[in-house]
């Protein structure tokens, strides 16, 4: 477990200082060189520095798109940023109130663009003028089981809040809704868990695997 006196992002499962001659290459960072690397990065980015990380990461991240209403300072959204980043992203889209909590994301936000918008009709302008429909994640009367659809190759997925879900606004905005099947008796799946697996079915319909 990480203690409270270690940098927000270091893992248990980094690497020691570099052993042999110092790469030259321009994407290593010489102070984690010498230091060592405890971040939670892949071991491909080890000893890399940040922007380097993210400019790599740019060639190859994925056609969704992720958008979280933010009426409430809902506490999922360092969640959905940091699996946002898991499953590479192109851009998280905040929507509403522009500060959130960021403890959740685990420093992911750093590798993961994100922009913000005042209001759902600000997302749909975006939306509108990157050609992306919007998908919208609930259970609502107008939802289509997610395992009986397949997600649109470029897409943004709106997320809501935790207990209330999407806006009328943002239902109102969406060209699809779609829901996750559940068995149980509780009415709604924890948001960033929501986000995972929804995610995840795109990633399974559309992304190379392995």
């Amino acid at each position: 477990m990480t203690s409270p006196t270690q940098h927000p992002e270091t893992s248990t499962h980094g690497v020691g200082p570099w052993v042999g001659d110092l790469p030259t290459d321009a994407r290593y960072d010489p102070e984690l060189l010498v230091e060592g690397d405890s971040r939670n990065v892949v071991d491909a980015y080890r000893y890399w520095t940040m922007e380097a990380i993210v400019a790599d990461l740019d060639t190859k991240r994925h056609s969704f798109h992720v958008a979280i209403e933010n009426w409430q300072h809902d506490m999922n959204i360092g969640s959905i940023v940091r699996t946002a980043n898991a499953f590479l992203a192109q851009t998280v889209h905040i929507v509403g109130r522009r500060r959130w909590n960021k403890r959740g994301a685990m420093v992911t936000d750093r590798y993961q663009h994100v922009l913000h918008h005042e209001t759902i009709n600000d997302l749909l302008a975006y939306a509108t003028e990157h050609a992306l429909p919007i998908v919208a994640i609930d259970n609502v009367e107008r939802s289509v089981a997610i395992e009986k659809t397949v997600l649109p190759t470029h897409c943004i997925l709106l997320f809501g809040q935790e207990g209330p879900g999407l806006s009328p606004e943002a239902l109102g905005a969406a060209d699809e809704v779609v829901e996750i099947t559940q068995y149980g008796s509780t009415r709604s799946l924890n948001a960033s868990a929501a986000a995972a697996i929804v995610m995840h079915q795109w990633v399974v319909h559309h992304a190379p695997q392995g």
